[in-house]
């Protein structure tokens, strides 16, 4: 049994492929390991937000996950800023930190770039408070996708290096890339992948979209004029695209698919795509909405935080402890 830690952030409306390439995986691999899913709204305050927003955000992505089929029985679901250990082991990770390998982070220098002289130190400061997040649980495994990379790279350094001084206390984590994910690409430009933040909100397919919105987008979602499908990433982005959706949601091969659709053009194919995501996405909105406003949701959370706690605390008292941090 590995232990698998992994955390989104409550910073905006979660697409497909967010969960076909993250959250639908983290129910699988609930059966069989000890998993803790974390909505890091720590994090999101590395950037101004609104506190009403923020608070409604992260309610809004803790249903989600349940909704989606995280079981609370099988897996620790909580909420970072409940559990004190996250941000007071993420201050002794930063003091490990150097700031010429923070500073060298490629998020960090593209959101840098865009605030001028207006730095938040927060920023820079993020990689460490997500080494705390994962080295709190004695994590082996984390899956995150390729932009995450580098951040998990510095979190084994960092643990590495503490063990290395203080002695061990830390798990070194690996990283869990390629985990089943499916990665879905804008519908726009289909060359790019699909994000939340994308401001042509067509090129997006969210999860909470209305069932009409999903069928509007993917009709209108960018193709070729040849009206044959089948896949090349290259020369057909668009359908190869839409074929990968459909392959993910319905659980069909590329080849399966080409056969199905030989000779029957795009329009057929994309309504077809359609009406499979909605299959997919009705579900978990349905139970989404029965959530958002039930104090189940709220017993979730607060039973995930007590049990994250009991875990975290045992890893910070050896941390703090090793370094002499007691009285």
């Amino acid at each position: 049994m590995a232990v698998i830690f992994s955390g989104i952030q409550p910073s905006g409306d979660l697409t497909l492929g967010n969960y076909l390439g993250a959250l639908r995986n983290f129910t699988k691999l609930q059966d069989g390991n000890e998993c803790y899913y974390c909505v890091v709204n720590q994090h999101a305050i590395t950037v101004p937000q609104d506190p009403a927003m923020l608070h409604e955000r992260t309610r809004a992505l803790a249903a989600i996950y349940i909704a989606a089929g995280l079981d609370p029985e099988k897996a620790t679901l909580f909420v970072q800023s409940e559990v004190p250990e996250h941000v007071q082991l993420g201050w002794i990770m930063t003091t490990l930190s150097y700031v010429g390998e923070l500073e060298r982070m490629t998020q960090y220098k593209d959101k840098a770039a865009k605030r001028g002289d207006s730095i938040p130190a927060g920023l820079l400061t993020y990689p460490p408070l997500m080494a705390a997040d994962i080295l709190l649980y004695q994590t082996n495994l984390v899956p995150v996708g390729e932009d995450q990379k580098q951040h998990m790279e510095i979190t084994r350094d960092l643990a590495q290096r503490f063990n290395r001084v203080y002695g061990e206390v830390f798990t070194i984590p690996d990283i869990l890339l390629g985990h089943d994910g499916t990665r879905v690409m804008s519908l726009q430009e289909p060359t790019k992948k699909m994000s939340k933040s994308d401001d042509n909100r067509t090129a997006t397919i969210y999860l909470l979209d209305t069932m009409k919105d999903i069928e509007r987008k993917i009709k209108r979602a960018q193709t070729d004029s040849e009206n044959s499908v089948h896949y090349d990433a290259e020369g057909k982005p668009g359908i190869s695209n839409l074929m990968e959706i459909l392959a993910a949601v319905t659980d069909q091969t590329r080849d399966q698919i080409t056969a199905t659709y030989a000779g029957k053009g795009y329009g057929v194919f994309k309504k077809d795509v359609a009406d499979a995501v909605i299959s997919v996405l009705e579900p978990i909105q349905k139970r989404y909405a029965e959530l958002l406003g039930a104090p189940e949701l709220d017993e979730i959370l607060s039973a995930g935080a007590v049990k994250a706690q009991a875990k975290a605390h045992v890893t910070f008292e050896k941390a703090i402890k090793a370094m002499g941090l007691y009285r």
